[in-house]
């Protein structure tokens, strides 16, 4: 109940920043001080709202200052306040259950909805959304200068971005930004680094990657990977021709084709099917997962020596184990 109270208080929250269409500069804390949250104007009517977590497990260590971790959804046009805090990292999950798994526990979170006209970032004029990577860097830059530079103890921690998916090149370009802006002394941060996750910067490489990894751990046979192979392919001679929308069509269509040939693989752990909650399986499965998988393995080995069959991901050991 108190979890529910503390997130209507956010919601009402954002309906007093807005007056006929228009949003003031505002910072605002929960009763005890552990959450912050509110807007920056990071270019004129182009507002990008904010939300900070800190950590009720802080250890105070001068050799090992307690970091702050920026996270950075991807889309790009991804809500990180919306899926990073609420579906990935954050305090509370989507039912405003506490998170076991919180990130809270390593460090303090700031999550941002990025770039301006996702989530509750909203700009007054159309013309005003980012069209590069760059330019949605120099926002963020400036939301960092306009939160640190006004707190001296967040200045004390230093700062990691983290990212996912598209994310990776909005972690890139800003980290590049906010070490010019802290060298020119416009912005006072201690900045940790960049740490990239499942990143979507290279778009050749990665469909590549996919079917020889499946195939790799059993998730695909020589049809598919053969499948696999041809249609990326198909996608490195679009973006070479610069048909880009074609090549994203062409990646759809090769999701689409790799989840059928692997009984639905989880795009984000082969392990699992979609659908499966890795966070929420119990130690039980996981040790029966294990023990199917070394069985599997087990009659692989022996029937490959007694008929050297095909490798792993071929369509004989699947349906045998």
């Amino acid at each position: 109940m108190e979890n529910l109270r503390h997130f209507l208080s956010f919601l009402l929250f954002l309906g007093f920043l807005f007056h006929e269409g228009k949003v003031a500069a505002a910072f605002k804390k929960n009763q005890d001080g552990s959450e912050e949250w509110g807007y920056v104007e990071v270019r004129p009517k182009a507002h990008m709202f904010w939300w900070l977590y800190k950590s009720p497990y802080r250890v105070e260590d001068l050799n090992k200052p307690w970091p702050i971790v920026l996270w950075l959804q991807g889309g790009p046009g991804a809500s990180g306040v919306g899926i990073g805090n609420f579906e990935e990292v954050g305090p509370l999950d989507t039912g405003l259950k506490p998170r076991n798994s919180t990130w809270l526990k390593k460090a303090d979170l700031l999550f941002v909805d990025n770039p301006v006209g996702t989530g509750y970032s909203f700009v007054e004029d159309k013309k005003l959304f980012v069209k590069t990577d760059v330019e949605a860097a120099t926002d963020l830059t400036t939301l960092l200068i306009k939160i640190f530079n006004r707190d001296e103890n967040l200045q004390k921690s230093p700062l990691f971005v983290v990212a996912e998916s598209y994310g990776g090149k909005f972690a890139v370009t800003l980290g590049l930004s906010a070490l010019k802006a802290i060298e020119d002394g416009r912005l006072k941060l201690k900045f940790g680094g960049v740490a990239l996750g499942d990143s979507w910067i290279s778009p050749e490489d990665f469909v590549f990657s996919w079917g020889p990894l499946l195939k790799d751990v059993s998730r695909l046979d020589d049809n598919g990977l053969e499948k696999s192979n041809s249609l990326a392919q198909k996608i490195k001679q679009q973006l070479e021709n610069g048909k880009f929308v074609d090549a994203t069509n062409s990646w759809g269509e090769l999701e689409s084709v790799i989840s059928a040939s692997s009984n639905d693989v989880d795009f984000y752990n082969f392990l699992l099917d979609a659908g499966s909650d890795s966070v929420t399986l119990s130690v039980m499965e996981l040790g029966l997962f294990k023990e199917v998988a070394m069985k599997r393995y087990s009659k692989y080995l022996t029937s490959s020596l007694r008929s050297k069959s095909p490798s792993p991901g071929g369509d004989e050991i699947l349906t045998n184990c």
